[in-house]
């Protein structure tokens, strides 16, 4: 309530009615893409969104005149990773969009096209904060595929006992392909496993994995040769698609163990599956699929004995949710402050489209 001298009470209203005003000015239109369980809106950071019109798809669709028909007057476009493909011809159908703003890489965004037709994409890349959902999950896996424990389940539901002999972590070689900040966790955990942690990266990986006191392989053959358990954990760019051949899981042991939980093309297409049944390695568990979701039940990934698959989950608890997207809901807040961040195009800024 205002307390005004007389005749304050109309400048207190009008005043309201001015805060009101610009409230709803510059409130947004937006739209959040494949939030499957509908978990955005129970996030404390949701609250960020307050005073915009917000519009959540619980589905994935990757159809473009189903996707124009969703997002016609969608302003500003929240993307929950890589669960949609935003390239040109939807783009160019779409002249309301102002903003994308979403975590992490963005191959699954044409970044140009939307340069070229005036809107900011802004993605935090959280090169500095570890991601322990994934390296959590990464290590169940492990555990999960060198113990049998999807197998051993299924068995014992089907009325049997004890399907076969699964292998101890104490003392194996725990090889790392790559060197960040989920590498780092997954290091750790080696450690307190009373693992061996191999690493093998680019130059200057390796020599931050040196400087955590952890030792690299002689070379790339070596490490697939040596190592009991590999894990992968890059960024996918032009550099590193298929960086993993047929060659390299060739070299591996027939008792190895590779778990993906990074993304499906660093390996060499169709190569695990054939190295798989090859028996080299022994065992795959993998997070990430060349198309997702994946729903076709014959993929030959889903139906060998000796792969642990799950439906790429590494980032999926309402933890890194809340830290993931309190980043996407803040680059939205800057945007409708005028000052956007985490911009990954930024030479768009001078031409970037207007509100109306």
């Amino acid at each position: 309530m205002c307390s005004l001298p007389a005749g304050g009470a109309s400048i207190c209203s009008c005043l309201s009615q001015s805060i009101e005003d610009s409230r709803k000015a510059r409130a947004m239109k937006i739209s959040i893409l494949d939030d499957y369980h509908d978990t955005l809106r129970t996030l404390d950071c949701f609250r960020k969104l307050d005073g915009h019109q917000v519009t959540i798809w619980s589905d994935h669709v990757q159809d473009t005149n189903a996707l124009v028909n969703r997002l016609r007057d969608t302003e500003v476009l929240v993307l929950i990773r890589e669960r949609t493909k935003i390239h040109a011809p939807l783009l160019e159908q779409l002249p309301n969009l102002r903003l994308i703003s979403q975590r992490s890489v963005y191959p699954h965004i044409d970044v140009d096209a939307c340069t070229r037709l005036g809107v900011i994409v802004s993605s935090d890349l959280h090169m500095g904060t570890p991601s322990v959902s994934t390296a959590e999950l990464t290590w169940g896996l492990i555990i999960a595929a060198m113990r049998q424990i999807p197998q051993q389940m299924a068995a014992l539901k089907a009325g049997r006992w004890q399907i076969g002999v699964g292998q101890s972590l104490r003392g194996k070689t725990l090889g790392i392909y790559g060197y960040g900040r989920i590498s780092r966790v997954i290091a750790e955990y080696g450690n307190t496993f009373d693992m061996n942690v191999l690493v093998w990266a680019r130059e200057e990986s390796l020599k931050k994995a040196s400087a955590d006191g952890y030792a690299a392989a002689a070379s790339k053959a070596a490490f697939f040769e040596r190592c009991d358990v590999i894990t992968l954990h890059m960024r996918l760019v032009e550099a590193t698609r298929g960086i993993v051949t047929a060659k390299d899981l060739a070299r591996m042991k027939p008792t190895a163990l590779l778990v993906n939980t990074s993304r499906a093309p660093l390996i060499e297409a169709g190569a695990l599956v054939n190295a798989l049944r090859a028996g080299r390695p022994g065992m795959a568990a993998v997070d990430v699929y060349e198309e997702e979701p994946l729903l076709d039940t014959a993929n030959p990934l889903l139906n060998l004995d000796n792969v642990v698959c799950t439906p790429h989950i590494g980032y999926v608890t309402r933890d890194e949710y809340e830290i993931q997207f309190s980043d996407v809901f803040d680059q939205i807040v800057a945007y409708a402050d005028g000052n956007p961040s985490n911009v990954v195009n930024p030479e768009v800024l001078p031409r970037a489209r207007s509100r109306p």
